[in-house]
């Protein structure tokens, strides 16, 4: 698979989003089977592995560290093969008992423990929390790398604003964002500005939680416990009706093609940015492989460049969204 950078860190062009081995899709797979799906993606040819200390069933806190212990497993003997992506949360009371520096470090002490290794490539602050002074973080980071615990570090569903006032304390190697056909706010400012200064764009939800990969009808019932899409706007009913023309034209493109309309969503962002390198997640070791594959799909200036006027044609019929001075997305309005 071809390589990108994320700041000064290689990465397979297209990483792959482990979060639904542990939440978020419904019931869980077996552990046995969520090993054998990762090491399957590493044989294709990814490097590029995002977990966080929070995923777990159902996000509940004696639940933590679950994912993070699934991957360090798959890697087991492989890790030199392999770039880590984990993430942390600070809470108020935290960095107040014990300081900012302080509660990074035990974040990442617990994290490297679970995963199996003595360092990380990415370290993602997860959502910035208006308590904790987000400078205070990137210092932390910053020394971090420099003792090579970590590679670099990342910011996760932010505003250039923010981008560009942690870049200056602490260099950013990555901003994960949610970024899609049908969710493309980061790319009036955030992609630009770090595009310009050499900072990684990661998106997450590529597919739009599925929508953009037409497998999800009205007919579709989404588990009742922990199976986030059911949260999604654009996967209500009303609105997957009227989002239906964007999942046509996906599939019109596909068949010409010869290639899953997923596949065409993802290699619509790594044509349009060189510094984008998607993660999308399943739970399915085959809709893995398949997302994988797209890094095989090239589409033509000419081809871009009608998919791209067409989308512009078309309008988008519910959105995520996110509100950074609450440090949460909606999803996380529960």
């Amino acid at each position: 698979m071809k390589k990108r950078m994320l700041g000064s860190i290689e990465v397979s062009e297209i990483g792959m989003g482990c979060m639904g081995f542990s939440h978020g899709y419904g019931r869980i797979p077996d552990e046995d089977y969520s090993v054998e799906a990762i090491r399957a993606g590493l044989d294709f040819g990814c490097t590029f592995f995002d977990t966080a200390e929070a995923y777990g069933p159902e996000l509940k806190p004696e639940n933590r560290g679950h994912n993070e212990r699934i991957l360090g497993r798959a890697l087991a003997g492989r890790r030199d093969e392999a770039v880590i992506a984990t993430k942390l949360h600070i809470s108020a009371d935290e960095a107040a008992a014990e300081g900012v520096a302080s509660a990074v470090r035990r974040h990442l002490e617990a994290s490297l423990e679970r995963l199996g290794t003595d360092h990380v490539e990415l370290y993602y602050l997860h959502r910035v929390n208006p308590a904790v002074p987000t400078e205070e973080v990137a210092a932390a980071m910053g020394a971090l790398i420099d003792e090579g615990l970590i590679g670099g570090w990342g910011l996760s569903q932010v505003t250039v604003d923010t981008i560009a006032a942690m870049h200056k304390v602490t260099p950013l190697s990555a901003v994960q964002n949610i970024y899609s056909m049908v969710e493309r706010g980061i790319e009036d400012e955030v992609i630009p500005y770090c595009l310009e200064q050499g900072i990684g764009v990661v998106p997450f939800s590529p597919i739009a939680s599925g929508l953009l990969s037409g497998k999800v009808t009205a007919a579709t019932q989404f588990e009742k416990v922990d199976d986030v899409r059911s949260l999604v706007p654009q996967l209500r009913p009303e609105n997957l009706a009227a989002n239906q023309p964007i999942v046509d034209l996906l599939a019109e493109v596909a068949a010409r093609k010869g290639a899953t309309s997923a596949q065409i969503s993802l290699a619509w962002m790594l044509h349009k940015y060189p510094n984008v390198v998607p993660i999308p997640g399943s739970k399915n070791k085959g809709r893995i492989l398949e997302n994988l594959g797209a890094s095989e799909v090239e589409l033509t200036d000419e081809e871009f460049t009608r998919l791209e006027q067409a989308l512009d044609g078309l309008e988008v019929h519910g959105h995520r969204g996110f509100d950074e001075a609450e440090g949460r997305s909606f999803l996380d309005r529960k």
